[in-house]
Formats: structure tokens, C-alpha cells, sequence
């Protein structure tokens, strides 16, 4: 069995728990089938893709509840053996955000509930909720199916109010008071990592004993080193994405919001230009992704920023990458940069560290914890560009060094895998199901014998 730890460090004590036989997860905002790197998609959604596949693996059933958002799509689809996604009809089938979601969460209910409702009684055996706005329908799921629920929160709107990148716009008390009601209410919260376990005992007043830490995965068959000269995998990976087959590459992946701050990129391109206008001329940033989020009020933003800056000529613009063309892409660059604000883990570094690229990344969150700093990659404090302007430049024209950064970096991501994080979270999903179980046999004796209150 897989080692679990609460938030607290302690270790949770060794028997087989028992395997549910079916799960209901909830995503609300996002679901498993969008691109990530467009609109709301990114890591949560990579999270619930891979743990659900390698469930039903496990001949654990899978079914995941999500907003319909398109008319395209059929209100249930297999997405793999063991695996269906359910489109639950709930306001407009476009143009909502997720600050207006909140507004279409009874309707979202109901649907979920009918679907359930149909089914035979006890269909689920757990719920296992991602993101606030898919704890509060679960907390009501729970309560009508009477079976535990498992919540992830992937962020926290007390974390990112607190590391708020300039201009962008904070989380509202709306949501900060549904996370609490979530934390309050979840049979188990589980944690990406023990700095998140931390704020949710700290900041969320979580009990200590509902909380696991279940680390995120990366696959590693998909993203690996090129076999063979390192060199000529990453001329043809650059050669593969149209990208510049000389000179150095530096590659920013995600949603492009003031959250994930490809700003800081771009603006370090500008401050190494002055610091070393030789290193810079030889030096592309690819940025891959779409406008996100608060993003969305300038989509162009980014690109004005570069203009304005006088870099727009060493700055390439990717769409959001799929299939072999994202495993390319971190093969071609030289470093990839990941300057968040906030991360809860940060499934990006992890995916350029199985690449066997080196990760500049800022010591946030998540990302403290998927990048080994100084053996990975490189760890910055702060989000100034010239501090990342030094990090490059110490780190670009050092090959001996990136090449001990990239061993380091493909051992980094050896250490994380997604059958280790559903073996894991296996665990946690038959503590809380014993748990509750006891928990509604105490009951029942208590009720047979007139002798206890609830």
C-alpha cells in the first residue's frame, strides 16, 4: 500500500481498506475533454483525466459530472473503458465565466441528482469533488445519496488574495465563504502537497485528520527525453513546431492571465536585453497558451507588453499545444519558466522535468515541491524580471550546467507518477468509505437501542 499523510506528517495506519466500486466526480467549470491552456482548462483538468482513466484501470468506475458548454457534444460520452462524462445542461451553453457560475449551481444540482436518481439506489459509493464551485454541489450531493465526499480544491482564494499578481482582480468573498462551507463540510480533503495541507488547517480551519496528501503525477510515457544526441532531438522538436532551430529557447506553457504572469517573462527578456544585448539577441521566449480569466479583458495584452518592451521580435506565440506536440515542445526548449503567483502544484514543471529540461520556476506553492532547486532546475523568490533576467543569464550560456540540471530534472519527475497518485488516493478513498460506514452502523445501534442522541 501506498504511504498517505494527513497535513500534519502523521502516517495513516496500514490495513486494506475497502475499493469503491463506482465514483461520482464533479467539475463544474471544466471539463476533462477541453484543451488545457484554453479558457478555464489547465492542470486540474489533466488531474481528473489521468486519475480517471487509471481508476477504471483499477476497475473503479468513473463518472464525471461537468457543464454542457457545447451542443456538439452528446449529454453522455465514454471517454475510455470504465470512464463516462456526463454534459449537465446549466444556464447558456456559452459565455459564462466562472465568477458567474455560482448562479447556475442549483440548476446543476438538479441535474446531477436526476442522473442519480435514475440509477439504482446506492449507485455511488463516493463523491469526489474538484474546485469550490464543485464542493458546494457535492455537499449537496452527499447528503441526498448519503455517501462521503472527497474534496480537492486545486487553489485556494485565500492563497491567491494573498499572492495577488498586480492588477489582477482578487477572489471574492463569495467564494472564499463556499470554500469555507466546502472545508467544513467534505468527509476528506485532500491536499496536493503539505504547503497546501497547511493553509487548509491554517487559513480554512480544516481538522487535521480529514486531511491527505496526495501528490499529483506526470506521464511519464508521454513525456520523456528524445533517445539518443539530446542536441539532435531538440533541433527536430524545434524544427517539428516551426520554431528556431539556433540560439537559445525559453518556454512559457499555460493560460495566459496576470495568475500564471508571462509578463515576467517577457519583461526579463527586456531586462537581459539591457543587462547582456548579445545573450539577448541569441535568446527566443515562446509563449504556448490562450487568454484566460482576467486575461480575457486584453487577450492581446501580452503582445503589446512585448511591443512595448522593444521585444516583440525575440517573443514567439504558440496556440495550446496537443498530443506529441507538447512533449516537443518542452524537448526543444532550453529552459522552461514557470513565474505563477500561485501554483498548487504545478503539472507543467513536472511534464518539462520528464522531458529532461531544466524548469526556472518561482518558489511558490506547488512548485516548491515538483522543482528540486539548484538540481532540477532553479527556484526564484519574488516575481522582479531582473532577477529572472540574472537566472537567465547565468543559466543560458552555462551548458555544462543545464546538462546537470536536466539529469537532475529527469530524476525529479521519476519521483512522480499517476499510478502512485491514484494508489493513493485509493487509499483515501477507502479510509473515507470505512469511515462512513462506521459511522452509519454506530448510528443504527445507537437507533436500534433508544439510547443516543445526534
Amino acid at each position: 500500500m501506498a504511504e498517505l499523510h494527513t497535513g500534519v506528517g502523521r502516517q495513516r495506519r496500514n490495513q486494506p481498506w475497502p475499493r469503491p466500486r463506482r465514483i461520482a466526480t464533479l467539475s463544474v467549470h471544466t471539463s476533462p475533454m477541453h484543451q488545457p491552456g484554453t479558457g478555464d482548462a489547465g492542470g486540474m483538468n489533466v488531474y481528473i483525466l489521468e486519475v480517471a482513466r487509471r481508476l477504471a484501470e483499477a476497475d473503479v468506475e468513473v463518472e464525471i459530472f461537468t457543464r454542457a458548454t457545447s451542443g456538439d457534444l452528446p449529454p453522455v460520452v465514454e471517454m475510455a473503458p470504465g470512464v463516462t462524462v456526463r454534459h449537465i445542461t446549466a444556464g447558456p451553453l456559452e459565455g459564462l465565466t466562472k465568477e458567474e457560475l455560482p448562479g447556475q449551481l442549483c440548476a446543476f444540482t438538479a441535474g446531477v441528482l436526476r442522473a442519480e436518481a435514475a440509477r439504482p439506489p446506492g449507485h455511488y459509493d463516493l463523491i469526489h469533488s474538484h474546485y469550490w464551485l464543485s464542493g458546494q454541489v457535492g455537499w449537496l450531493a452527499k447528503e441526498r445519496w448519503g455517501v462521503p465526499l472527497v474534496h480537492t480544491a486545486h487553489t485556494l482564494a485565500k492563497v491567491k488574495n494573498a499572492q495577488l499578481a498586480a492588477g489582477d482582480r482578487p477572489e471574492p468573498k463569495a467564494r472564499v465563504i463556499g470554500e469555507e462551507q466546502v472545508v467544513a463540510e467534505a468527509d476528506r480533503l485532500v491536499a496536493n502537497t503539505r504547503g497546501e495541507a497547511h493553509d487548509l488547517i491554517a487559513r480554512y480551519a480544516a481538522v487535521p485528520d480529514r486531511v491527505a496528501v496526495v501528490q499529483p503525477g506526470v506521464d511519464l510515457n508521454r513525456f520523456r527525453p528524445v533517445p539518443g544526441d539530446p542536441d539532435e532531438g531538440t533541433v527536430a522538436a524545434r524544427y517539428r513546431l516551426g520554431l528556431p532551430t539556433r540560439g537559445y529557447l525559453v518556454a512559457f506553457v499555460g493560460r495566459i492571465q496576470p495568475l500564471k504572469a508571462p509578463d515576467v517573462l517577457v519583461r526579463a527578456a527586456a531586462a537581459l536585453r539591457e543587462r547582456d544585448p548579445a545573450l539577448a539577441e541569441q535568446m527566443t521566449v515562446v509563449i504556448c497558451g490562450g487568454p484566460s480569466g482576467s486575461g480575457l479583458d486584453r487577450p492581446a495584452a501580452l503582445m503589446e507588453l512585448a511591443a512595448s518592451l522593444g521585444v516583440a521580435d525575440r517573443i514567439h506565440f504558440l496556440p495550446p499545444q496537443t498530443g506529441d506536440d507538447l512533449p516537443a515542445l518542452y524537448r526543444a526548449a532550453d529552459l522552461v519558466a514557470v513565474p505563477s503567483h500561485n501554483e498548487s502544484f504545478g503539472l507543467v514543471a513536472l511534464e518539462a522535468q520528464a522531458c529532461g529540461t531544466p524548469v526556472l520556476a518561482a518558489a511558490v506553492g506547488g512548485l516548491v515541491t515538483a522543482v528540486r532547486d539548484q538540481v532540477s532546475g532553479v527556484l526564484i523568490d519574488g516575481h522582479d524580471p531582473v532577477d529572472w533576467a540574472r537566472a537567465l543569464a547565468r543559466l543560458l550560456p552555462d551548458r555544462a550546467l543545464r546538462r546537470t540540471l536536466a539529469r537532475g530534472a529527469e530524476r525529479q519527475a521519476r519521483r512522480f507518477s499517476w499510478d502512485r497518485t491514484v494508489a493513493n488516493l485509493l487509499d483515501v478513498y477507502g479510509e473515507t468509505v470505512a469511515a462512513h460506514r462506521e459511522r452509519l452502523a454506530a448510528r443504527l445501534a445507537c437507533d436500534a437501542a433508544f439510547s443516543c442522541t445526534w
